[in-house]
């Protein structure tokens, strides 16, 4: 009888962690921002403490599946999905990383990267959100960094299709290219003229 009990009660124990870890597990959450080249905004956001998992891909076109052969001309937006614990790191600093590694000002693309595939957008999931990116976008237009309007667009989440294995953080799996691409598209030289070297 006693051992009966025993292995009731190690068995409601087992249930109530896995439920636990479960419930854990159900309060991460996610933001999508597109900022021109998937490959970096990817670094600024993975090395956030609370971050668990950022994924480069392509957002808001049509159809499923897009490829980086086809999904320019479907709509899509080169986007960075990112699954963070709010506990540890809020959504509001994840829109304030956002804006420092972007021109809002610019509705054509992002530096060297021309054209609707490449716009700087939040895509929201919630009211929540959304409200947070506003107010965010607000200030930002008001506090004169800028001599331009902000045109960065706030826009409801319609889809997201993660990219090719090999654009998945491709600043570590190819450097040289990276640090290459990076240098010559002007991103780094622009964010310091606003920020301040080495603060974005």
């Amino acid at each position: 009888m006693k051992r009966a009990i025993q292995r009731c009660l190690m068995g409601f124990l087992m249930l109530v962690s896995f439920g636990t870890s479960l419930q854990a597990q159900s309060k991460n959450e996610t933001a999508y921002f597109a900022g021109g080249c998937f490959w970096c905004m990817t670094p600024p956001f993975e090395k956030l403490k609370g971050v668990l998992k950022v994924t480069a891909g392509y957002a808001d076109g049509q159809g499923d599946n897009p490829t980086y052969d086809d999904y320019a001309d479907r709509g899509f937006t080169e986007t960075v999905e990112i699954i963070y614990d709010p506990a540890q790191v809020s959504y509001s600093q994840l829109v304030g990383v956002y804006w420092k590694q972007i021109n809002p000002t610019d509705a054509e693309g992002q530096f060297v990267d021309r054209g609707p595939q490449y716009r700087a957008t939040i895509f929201t999931l919630n009211a929540k959100q959304k409200a947070q990116a506003e107010q965010s976008k607000s200030v930002l237009n008001k506090s004169g960094l800028y001599d331009k309007p902000i045109v960065t667009t706030v826009k409801a989440f319609t889809n997201f299709y993660p990219a090719e294995d090999y654009h998945q953080d491709f600043y570590k799996k190819n450097p040289v290219h990276y640090e290459m691409y990076h240098a010559a598209s002007g991103r780094d030289d622009y964010l310091d003229g606003i920020w301040g070297k080495g603060k974005h």
